[in-house]
């Protein structure tokens, strides 16, 4: 009796000693983590993963350590290591929409739509699930199940720019031109500072060729943005469209001053 009470404390005393260090280790890689010391940090949560192999919390060490893959281009690898986090607990919500945040970087939207909807399984009103999944829906132009997705998180967050935006954009695919509009006016009275809200209503006047209107939206944007190639862009095809050739010219050459890419200039 008093051999099995002796083994009992000393594995007692094992697992405390363990848990203790695991415990050390996490802490320090986490604050490896803060300070930007990728390598450091990975290779003390890999420790912390020997120390104990059987912590349920490993799932999150396998995240942070994907993130750091994920952070040097290492996407095969990352998504390695949340797989790993993922066969120790598939419903990790956090570990989800990293695996899907990373297969849309890998142009991989099958499983990324399989992600956040498998997030949404789990959390329904997910606020970043509802958002790429409507996005990805769109792609897919399956409008009806996007709308969906977005008018739901409308209604979760009414602030919500961007998910104000990707309905009014939608609205504009699926040839609801009234709606969409009225959409962006909207969210140009809430957002008046938002130099990219009027390059997509400018957009959206040059493709009904109200012009004047779409001019005085690229006016604006360059007013609230003027070091921003996209607005030099936007407004150069437009004088282009309106055959104004010169200011076309001379927009598209402060946008490449600018930084904007020199293939739009192929046309």
């Amino acid at each position: 009796m008093k051999r099995i009470l002796s083994f009992t404390l000393i594995l007692c005393w094992c697992f405390c000693v363990n848990a203790q260090k695991y415990q050390q280790l996490v802490k320090r890689g986490m604050e490896q983590l803060q300070a930007d010391s990728l390598l450091q940090a990975e290779a003390t949560f890999r420790q912390a993963l020997e120390a104990d192999p059987l912590m349920k919390s490993n799932a999150l060490l396998y995240q942070y350590i994907g993130n750091i893959q994920e952070r040097r281009g290492e996407y095969q690898r990352a998504l390695d290591s949340y797989n790993q986090g993922l066969m120790i607990s598939g419903t990790t919500v956090s570990l989800l929409l990293c695996r899907a945040t990373l297969y849309m970087n890998m142009d991989n939207r099958e499983r990324a739509m399989a992600d956040y909807t498998e997030v949404l399984n789990l959390e329904p009103n997910q606020t970043e699930a509802l958002f790429f999944r409507a996005y990805l829906y769109s792609q897919q132009r399956d409008y009806k199940r996007s709308r969906a997705d977005y008018e739901r998180l409308v209604k979760l967050e009414p602030m919500n720019e961007k998910a104000r935006l990707g309905l009014a954009i939608l609205n504009e695919k699926d040839r609801r031109p009234r709606e969409a509009m009225e959409q962006m006016d909207a969210l140009v009275q809430l957002f008046p500072k938002h130099a990219s809200l009027y390059l997509v209503r400018g957009g959206m006047y040059q493709g009904r060729k109200q012009y004047d209107m779409a001019l005085l939206d690229f006016n604006h944007a360059i007013d609230l943005e003027p070091k921003n190639p996209e607005c030099y862009v936007s407004r150069s095809l437009l004088y282009k469209v309106m055959k104004k050739k010169k200011l076309s010219r001379q927009d598209a050459q402060a946008a490449l001053r600018l930084g904007a890419d020199p293939s739009f200039l192929s046309e």
